[in-house]
This record gives structure tokens, C-alpha cells and sequence, in this order.
């Protein structure tokens, strides 16, 4: 099995909690709250190491919170290769409302970087990495960190011919959908990110899938996957256009769907499977994590029960 390694410049210390109502003026009194790592290159090693594998996370950390999100990897077994954070790692906070169902999430920035301290992640990411080896950077960006970063790792990478998966956001999204030279192997993003980057609605599959081949032409990513939530997924690459669906489930919460897709897609490539057969591994692990509450995330076993209604065909 090719090795995984995924990068957390960003991470977050998850503490998840429930009031009975969430109003704004009163104190509101709340159960006692869960901690978990979070951050998108957590999550995905944190689903790799569920289906079986072994992915090393590549975090940064710093000062009180980062420690105790340390400990709280090595709780969960993620093995971890540790970079100094410029500034205090960051917390974010999830509060179910039990009366209304709804969830709030408040996620703080997390340190400035400079330059230099880029340069040095990128350095050290690629140094980490053997030859044919599978890198995810997934989740968001600290500030001071260009848009051009998933480029730059690239770049890094190709030396060693390892693969990078690419699950991002906001002006590094927008920076990869214009083309780069060299491009991620995979780069996966939502309806709603796809629908602004192309900047007409998406509502069928077959328009998602072309869309995600429109940037694939642009030189995106050699291939693309558009998320369309319980509608399923759909890629565009060297596979054609294939389609996978989601699994018909009820849904708790959606926190780390989208990071349980790509570990899940991630372990599939790693461990010799199509592209096809990939996505729709992932669309059965987003499938089943929505099943979950707060942060936890899919298992195996749920994965395995939900996979065959999530079979991959050409549309």
C-alpha cells in the first residue's frame, strides 16, 4: 500500500457541546463538552487508519492548545510528523441546539505565517514523503499563506512522483480552477464551490460532470470530483465522466463528510483500487459519517454496509 501523508497547516482543537436552546443576551448552560483534533488532514488520517490503513499526519502546532491536540492524536493512534506553528494553535467550538435540531460552529482564524515559515512547510512536507507516495492537503488555509500553495507543493513533490490531493476553499480554490502548472493529481470541491467557479447553477449530475471536465481541460487537476451531497458525486479525468450515489441515510451531522470522502478516496488509490472504485469508496464513508454525531467520524464496518448502494458507473 502506497504510503499517505496528509497536511494540517491549520488545525483546530474541536470542542463539541450541546445547550438546550442557542439564543443571543443569556448565559446558556451547557452538557459537558467532547475534544477532538480537528482540522481536514486529521480527519482524513483519522478515516484512513478506520478502513484499515496507516496515513502520518503532517501538523503544525504551537503553545497550550497544540499540545493538547497532540495528546489527543496520539489517544486516536494518527501518527504524526510535528512542525513548529508560528503562533498559538487555534480552538473551535460546536454547539448542538437540542430544541431546534440546528448546529452552530465557531472556527477562529489560527496564526499569521510569514514566507520563510512557507517555504519551511514546504520543505519539510516533501521531506517527508517517499518516492510514489499520496499527500492530502485538505481543509483551510492559515493567513499569510498564498493561494498558490497547493502549486508550490507540487512542485516540491515531483521529484519524488508522489500524488497530491487537494480538498480547499476560498482564493486557493479560485487559484487552482484557472489551471497551474504542475496541477494536483485530484482536486475535489462542493456544488456550491463548483457553482461559484462556474458561475451558472449546476443541477444535474451531467452538468456537474462537465463542469469538473471543463477545469480538468484547464489544467485544474487530473482529475476532478464535484460533491453534490445526496445527490452523490461525480469525476471527471482519465476514467471519463463517472458518477457514484450517496447512500440513502438520515442525516445528524455533516461535520467531516466531506474529510471522511477524501480519506476514504485517498485509502482507495493508495491501496491499488480505480478511480472509480475510489470515489465511490468515499461516497460511501461521507455517507456514512453524516450518520454520526458531532465530530465523530465513519468505521469500517459502516462503510462496508453502505458501499454497495454507492456504485461507480459512467454517465
Amino acid at each position: 500500500m502506497n504510503d499517505i501523508l496528509t497536511v494540517t497547516l491549520n488545525p483546530a482543537l474541536d470542542l463539541t457541546t450541546t445547550a438546550d436552546r442557542v439564543v443571543a443576551g443569556p448565559k446558556l448552560r451547557c452538557d459537558p463538552f467532547t475534544v477532538d483534533p480537528g482540522g481536514g488532514g486529521i480527519n482524513v488520517a483519522r478515516v484512513v487508519a478506520a478502513l484499515g490503513g496507516q496515513a502520518r499526519a503532517f501538523v503544525a502546532l504551537a503553545g497550550p492548545t497544540g499540545m493538547r491536540l497532540e495528546a489527543a492524536m496520539a489517544d486516536q493512534g494518527i501518527p504524526l510528523v510535528r512542525m513548529e506553528a508560528p503562533g498559538d494553535t487555534r480552538e473551535s467550538m460546536a454547539v448542538h441546539d437540542r430544541e431546534t435540531g440546528q448546529q452552530y460552529r465557531f472556527v477562529m482564524p489560527g496564526p499569521l505565517w510569514s514566507e520563510e515559515q512557507v517555504t519551511e512547510a514546504l520543505e519539510a512536507i516533501a521531506a517527508s514523503v517517499p518516492e510514489g507516495g499520496i499527500v492530502v492537503l485538505s481543509g483551510s488555509q492559515p493567513p499569510g499563506v498564498s493561494a498558490a500553495f497547493a502549486t508550490q507543493l507540487c512542485a516540491e513533490l515531483e521529484p519524488r512522483k508522489a500524488l497530491l490531493i487537494v480538498d480547499t476553499s476560498g482564493p486557493a480554490l479560485e487559484y487552482l480552477a484557472k489551471g497551474t502548472n504542475p496541477a494536483p493529481a485530484v482536486l475535489r470541491m462542493d456544488t456550491e464551490e463548483a457553482e461559484g467557479l462556474a458561475g451558472r447553477p449546476l443541477v444535474t449530475r451531467l452538468e456537474s460532470a462537465q463542469f469538473a471536465a471543463e477545469l480538468v481541460a484547464r489544467g485544474a487537476a487530473e482529475r476532478v470530483i464535484v460533491a453534490r451531497g445526496a445527490d452523490g458525486s461525480v469525476m471527471a479525468g482519465p476514467d471519463g465522466l463517472v458518477q457514484v450515489s450517496a447512500a440513502n441515510v438520515s442525516v445528524v451531522s455533516a461535520v467531516g463528510a466531506g474529510d471522511s470522502f477524501v480519506g476514504a478516496f485517498a485509502y482507495g488509490l493508495a491501496a491499488g483500487m480505480s478511480g472509480p472504485d475510489s470515489l465511490a469508496l468515499g461516497a460511501a464513508a461521507a455517507s456514512a459519517t453524516v450518520t454520526t454525531p458531532a465530530t465523530a467520524l465513519c468505521t469500517h464496518e459502516m462503510v462496508m454496509g453502505y458501499l454497495p448502494q454507492c456504485g461507480a458507473s459512467l454517465i
